[in-house]
């Protein structure tokens, strides 16, 4: 627009010189007939062009906004299944009847159904809480990432199977696990129901530490699962862990709280955008120190000062003074070369736990770091 101004402009000076070239030769009567003349068509000419490039921008605008229009993707309703192991209509029948609620969390309820084929799976409840999470362009958003969460397969991670939208309510279906979580296994532990071996221990971090090598450098884009924490890290019957809610917390803004959680890194205090794959080795570096120890980051063991105020802190003190030994849960020392491998893994949560990404290791390095300690 500004170029043809100065086209327009450039006009209007030579015209000028033209008509003052011709005032010299003319009368004055002739020659202001002659320049009011040129003034019309100049403006006639101007203002010509300047209504054609509005129309022309007007009608791109109407086409480019016609064909987003077309494109979008349709709100689907009912079941969208991803297995075929699993009738939309048996689903949709199964989620109609009485299921059984097995958990809660700021990011839903957990229910566990049978399906009429015989089949149980997990049903995860979640309803966005702000107003204008229920827009249409939000419900396409959701549609589009759970799609792609679709098409995460790693043995570590939670597949989703299918998904089903009623109003304002998404119902996630994942495989089901007869184990719970991590936190359940923990809380058994730590209530003498249950004994866990370092072996064990060791298997849940390095299935959980592959998981997070797959999701940020096997998926294109990375996949960040911003909310890492044992009670979204599933068991099965041998231990082997799966991750549950990898990224739902990017689409769902009030999920999206690692700092409150006692397992989000440093940065997530400061801003959510600063968020990146070693925000989850952080999280993961927190999960491998209630391995470790047997003690949860909200225990009120670390409101003793001398603790530091977190269970990061207090690992890092102790193991500065050498006294790595003492954080170890008791139910698990044995072995020598056990206490070896776990003193190193103490070292390895540490470094996971550092202040700076930067001084972080990647889920990648951490596969070989933990894998060294024993053959898997």
């Amino acid at each position: 627009m500004g170029t043809v101004l100065k086209l327009c402009f450039l006009c209007l000076q030579l015209i000028s010189v033209h008509c003052h070239g011709r005032i010299l030769k003319d009368d004055n009567s002739s020659s202001d007939l002659f320049k009011n003349r040129f003034q019309r068509i100049f403006l006639s000419i101007l203002f010509g062009m300047f209504t054609g490039l509005i129309c022309a921008l007007v009608f791109a605008w109407l086409v480019r906004s016609f064909v987003r229009y077309i494109n979008k993707a349709p709100i689907l309703k009912g079941p969208v299944v991803f297995s075929p192991k699993i009738p939309p209509k048996t689903l949709q029948s199964a989620l109609d009847n009485d299921t059984q609620l097995i958990g809660s969390s700021n990011s839903g309820k957990y229910f566990r159904t049978v399906l009429d084929n015989g089949l149980t799976v997990a049903v995860k409840r979640m309803e966005p809480g702000s107003p204008q999470l229920h827009t249409k362009s939000f419900k396409r958003r959701i549609q589009h990432e759970l799609e792609l969460i679709a098409g995460l397969r790693h043995r570590n991670l939670m597949s989703l199977r299918a998904y089903v939208r009623e109003s304002n309510t998404f119902f996630l279906v994942y495989d089901y696990v007869n184990s719970g979580s991590l936190e359940d296994v923990m809380n058994k532990v730590r209530e003498n129901q249950l004994q866990l071996t370092w072996e064990v221990r060791l298997r849940i971090a390095v299935g959980i530490v592959k998981a997070l090598q797959y999701l940020h450098f096997s998926c294109n884009p990375t996949v960040l699962h911003r909310n890492l924490k044992p009670t979204n890290v599933m068991l099965d019957a041998e231990f082997e862990p799966r991750l549950a809610d990898c990224g739902l917390a990017k689409i769902i803004p009030t999920l999206n709280l690692p700092a409150a959680s006692n397992y989000g890194p440093p940065e997530s205090f400061q801003s959510c955008s600063r968020y990146t794959d070693k925000s989850d080795v952080f999280s993961f570096g927190v999960i491998l120190g209630v391995l470790l120890t047997g003690k949860y980051p909200t225990d009120p063991f670390f409101g003793d000062t001398s603790t530091g105020g977190s269970l990061a802190c207090w690992l890092q003190r102790l193991q500065e003074a050498g006294d790595a030994r003492e954080a170890l849960d008791k139910s698990i020392l044995g072995e020598e070369v056990e206490e070896d491998e776990m003193l190193m893994a103490v070292k390895i949560a540490v470094v996971c736990l550092s202040d700076m990404p930067a001084d972080r290791p990647s889920s990648d390095e951490l596969v070989s770091m933990l894998t060294q300690l024993n053959s898997f």
